[in-house]
């Protein structure tokens, strides 16, 4: 009906990428880009396939759109895609420059705040063991939720993929429902006053919290299987709502080499949505707080909480999957070791990975460590 709209074909692209239709998905970015050049996304989309190859002509497009587009998200996107284009052709310097450059330029319009995040993170020190072990005693309703957290890039959306190939889990993807629910109770507020809140919270006030998340989180079911995946890896801010609110629920905390992990978020294109830092220096900081969290959390040796090694799991798939469904009491089903084979749309960065079967793959940030150390100092490697 409007095929020179240039932002359908766009839009189309993202679609039949989240689909695995790569080839057709690359035609479809070519289409938005062939009408406008500066369009960032679809050059983004023509990256983020992984094996669609830039040509010289393609270079010199991105570079002039880079500088020119009218939109300042659209050159921060052009310049995520310049960046991979570059490095895949081992320009790593340039191809660093265009990293730098934007999150140089997303930082001018999205700033994070580490320091209140850290604070946030600090605040919940006042948690002990034994408000866990409390919140082990209620009794709990089957709500089913299964909670993927950790630092973006660490291969959350595998472990997604694995679970959502069970017959028994459905995956919806990342939600923003919880943080809907968080900060209805002030976590962006005040976060000394947040932590006292959870102290305070009624059984029924708990419960009723977390039948608001249940609620928010249904509008995107689409089965009636007994178990589905939050792979919101940001949620991790908010594990000790998820164990007052809905103790039943199950935590997987997905965790990676953090110089890879790292290197590869700062590398990433992140919506204007999402709180995360646009500096080497401050990914770093991001880490040590996740860290934290997490280890307050786990101080209770709760159950409910498990871990993911994401080198382990790729190099030995066969024995860490059926170990993680073990964790999560899920019994043992082949499709899961095959999750490749699972045909659900994916939107995350991590698609087209998730559509080849579970390897090891090289440490990109090898490459470019003359350029990585404010991200070891930060993180004290």
């Amino acid at each position: 009906m409007a095929p020179e709209v240039p932002v359908l074909w766009s839009n189309f692209g993202h679609d039949l990428a989240a689909l695995g239709m790569t080839s057709d998905a690359a035609a479809a970015y070519r289409g938005a880009v062939a009408r406008a050049p500066e369009m960032g996304a679809a050059w983004l989309g023509i990256a983020n396939l992984r094996g669609a190859p830039f040509s010289d002509g393609d270079i010199e497009e991105m570079e002039r759109a880079s500088r020119l587009a009218p939109d300042p998200h659209q050159r921060i996107q052009v310049s995520f895609a310049l960046g991979r284009a570059l490095g895949d052709r081992g320009d790593f310097a340039r191809s660093f420059d265009n990293y730098a450059k934007a999150n140089a330029l997303r930082d001018s319009i999205i700033p994070h705040d580490g320091a209140r995040l850290a604070a946030f993170v600090e605040a919940h020190r006042i948690l002990q063991p034994s408000f866990f072990a409390a919140v082990e005693d209620v009794p709990a309703e089957a709500h089913g939720a299964i909670f993927i957290v950790g630092m973006p890039r660490s291969g959350s959306t595998l472990v997604e993929q694995i679970l959502a190939s069970h017959p028994e889990v459905e995956g919806l993807g990342e939600l923003f429902a919880l943080e809907d629910v968080a900060a209805s109770i002030g976590a962006f507020d005040n976060p000394a006053a947040f932590v006292g809140r959870l102290h305070l919270l009624t059984q029924g006030q708990a419960e009723q919290l977390g039948a608001d998340y249940l609620a928010r989180a249904g509008r995107y079911r689409r089965t009636v299987r007994p178990f589905f995946t939050d792979k919101m890896p940001a949620n991790w801010r908010f594990v000790a709502l998820i164990r007052r609110i809905m103790p039943d629920a199950r935590i997987v905390d997905v965790r990676r080499d953090p110089m890879a992990c790292g290197f590869s978020a700062f590398t990433t294109h992140f919506n204007r949505n999402t709180d995360f830092p646009n500096a080497l220096a401050d990914v770093g900081r991001y880490y040590q707080s996740y860290r934290r969290m997490m280890e307050i959390a786990q101080a209770s040796a709760t159950e409910r909480l498990c871990d993911v090694d994401y080198e382990r799991l790729v190099s030995d798939p066969d024995r860490e999957i059926p170990a993680l469904l073990d964790q999560l009491r899920l019994p043992f089903a082949e499709a899961c070791l095959a999750p490749e084979k699972n045909p659900r749309a994916v939107y995350t960065p991590s698609a087209q990975q998730v559509r080849s079967a579970i390897h090891r793959t090289h440490d990109r940030f090898r490459n470019y460590l003359p350029w990585l150390g404010s991200l070891q100092t930060s993180l004290g490697a």
